[in-house]
């Protein structure tokens, strides 16, 4: 399919659009994935008028503080946390908290972007660069000009292109992919990760150099198990935005059901606390929300497998923690992932981590086998 810009995405009929976007989906597994989650976090985000945090632990106090300082400068922030504590979220906000609001927020997740494509998604490329490229793109780091980018998932960016993200963090500038005019820019970087970077620096696979331009200034975000007291105020202003979604009569909580939100551990964090409360919105009746419209905090498997998050990535552990969870989930992409307590995007990840592909047998594939990968 040839490559749409960005001005003919913004001329498009919503129709044709959509026509479009499924279509894309059909060649890009990953698509569907990255448009869930953007949709999950379009409706998880606060308005103009809304706090970017929600809660009054001290944790939470702490991250508050910090994103204070944090847009008094234009240094490099390294956000790390568990996977669906929000960590996008507080990058906008260091971005609407610093002198750059005005300008541009641009989001890229690095997981979500094949890796053969990562160079041009980034910093673009020039027509005639590479078969198909028909037109000069400009990438995400060009459309960032003056304001931040935030690159998510930073530990799966591949390490041939870790050089040029140094080189960029270094002088300001890029060049694009097939070009060779070099291209003054003034951008924030953002980065954030669920993996543990000192051990990817030690397998080989993230650059130490780069860690240390990236981690200027670190933002830990501790997960919802650690603040339990948050968990009242984050369930009533996810329930709030599910009633006028979902024009439901819903004002609350039943005592029980929030009993039932403050025992639960949570491996899914903040999105999975929405995805909860949202689903409890949908099929429950009456003005308050009972414990049994809280589907998904009991195990429904016989025996579980463990939670992807305490296994090391790539280990025979986790291959057959997701072969088990495949298998009994019958390959359904959602409820595999949170079976194993892990956005869809990181089960894309495992997956080709392991050289699995669905639907054949749990066969390893050819190009993944033999091959590690960033965790």
């Amino acid at each position: 399919m040839a490559r749409v810009s960005l001005d003919d995405l913004s001329r498009m009929p919503p129709q044709r659009l959509a026509r479009l976007l499924l279509e894309r989906a059909v060649e890009d597994p990953t698509l569907l994935s990255r448009l869930y989650e953007t949709v999950d976090d379009r409706t998880a985000a606060p308005g103009p008028s809304a706090p970017a945090i929600i809660g009054d632990s001290p944790a939470m106090r702490q991250v508050a503080a910090l994103l204070a300082r944090f847009g008094q400068t234009d240094e490099p922030v390294l956000i790390t946390g568990e996977s669906g504590t929000g960590k996008e979220l507080l990058a906008r906000a260091i971005h609407d908290g610093s002198a750059r609001a005005r300008g541009p927020f641009v989001a890229v997740n690095c997981a979500a972007i094949p890796s053969g494509l990562v160079a041009s998604e980034l910093f673009g490329y020039e027509r005639g660069a590479f078969t198909g490229a028909a037109a000069r793109s400009v990438g995400q780091i060009e459309y960032a000009n003056g304001g931040t980018l935030f690159l998510d998932e930073i530990g799966d960016m591949p390490i041939d292109l870790q050089a040029h993200l140094l080189r960029f963090l270094q002088e300001g500038q890029i060049r694009r992919v097939g070009g060779r005019e070099t291209i003054t820019l003034n951008v924030r970087i953002v980065s954030a990760t669920n993996v543990r970077l000192a051990q990817a620096i030690a397998e080989g696979r993230f650059r130490e150099d780069l860690y240390y331009r990236l981690n200027v200034l670190t933002l830990p975000v501790p997960p919802l198990r650690d603040r339990p007291d948050d968990i009242p105020q984050l369930a009533l202003h996810f329930l709030r935005l599910a009633a006028r979604d979902f024009n439901r009569p819903v004002e609350g909580f039943a005592p029980t059901a929030m009993a039932t939100l403050r025992r639960y551990r949570w491996p899914g964090n903040v999105r999975e606390l929405m995805s909860v409360v949202r689903r409890a919105v949908v099929i429950g009746d009456g003005p308050l929300v009972q414990p049994d419209t809280l589907i998904g905090l009991d195990d429904r498997l016989d025996s579980p497998p463990p939670a992807a998050a305490a296994l090391r990535p790539g280990s025979a552990e986790e291959r057959t923690a997701l072969v088990q969870a495949l298998e009994q989930m019958q390959e359904n992409i959602t409820s595999t992932a949170e079976a194993l307590h892990v956005s869809r995007v990181t089960l894309y990840r495992m997956l080709r981590r392991h050289g699995i592909v669905l639907k054949r047998g749990l066969a390893p594939a050819p190009v993944a086998r033999g091959r590690g990968a960033a965790g």
